[in-house]
């Protein structure tokens, strides 16, 4: 898909190319929906794994994925799949995606997800320092000119297969996917090197999760983020209602 270079409201940051669309797939096809500019970032092309040919296969399915979500924007970074760890030179890459496309949210992971795969937790500590890496300033030789930029606020998703809420936070909201639960599904498929038939199974627990999770927010189909800082509001009503 075209990388255009205009800024956009929202990055959401996956370790391997799928990891978004299970995550959080349902809230990016709603944001689009409303007219919000979205993108997605890979910090590696999730190769080599069992079912793909190559990483010629698993860009063409993140392709698709991205253009069955609606997203104007994917990069997917060189950093290695696998041994992907949060060092100096992952933490500058992915900063320069944040002060060249200039969201004002970005998502990504917020714990580990034991018994998967362990680039999960290093892709929140490259995420995590990436957001304040991109504010800093007299830093100019480490971004070629791209300048500072401030992100508003960061969320953290869980994987379906997670559970949806997390410890020693203050705040976790629920988004209302009931309209773009399919689209999550469909974008999910697009990873046939992923989710053969013998896999269908997981598509049936992307779906409970989101039926679960929008059941305890009065939504048909929901997707739970973790806030890193309180939630405030200024018309309580309107926030409640």
């Amino acid at each position: 898909m075209v990388n255009d270079t205009e800024p956009l409201d929202v990055i959401a940051v996956g370790a391997h190319p799928d990891d978004v669309e299970i995550a959080c797939g349902g809230t990016l096809a709603q944001l689009v929906r409303q007219g919000y500019r979205v993108g997605i970032v890979d910090l590696t092309d999730g190769e080599p794994t069992p079912g793909s040919a190559g990483p010629h296969e698993r860009l063409a399915e993140a392709d698709e994925a991205a253009r069955t979500l609606g997203v104007q924007v994917r990069v997917v970074l060189d950093l290695p799949n696998r041994r992907l760890f949060d060092s100096f030179e992952a933490r500058v890459a992915l900063a320069r995606q944040f002060r060249k496309y200039r969201p004002r949210v970005v998502i990504g992971f917020g714990d580990k997800t034991p018994l998967a795969s362990p680039d999960h937790w290093q892709a929140m500590l490259i995420t995590d320092a990436a957001v304040f890496y991109s504010r800093l300033t007299k830093w100019d030789e480490q971004f070629g000119g791209l300048p500072p930029h401030v992100i508003d606020r960061q969320l953290y998703f869980r994987l379906a297969f997670e559970p949806s809420t997390l410890g020693g936070y203050p705040s976790h909201l629920t988004t209302d996917i009931s309209q773009t639960l399919d689209v999550k599904l469909s974008a999910v498929a697009c990873y046939r090197s992923q989710f053969p038939p013998a896999k269908a199974h997981v598509f049936e627990r992307i779906r409970g999760a989101a039926l679960i999770a929008g059941a305890a927010a009065g939504f048909a189909a929901g997707e739970v983020f973790v806030c890193t800082r309180p939630l405030g509001t200024l018309d309580l009503m309107k926030t409640l209602l």
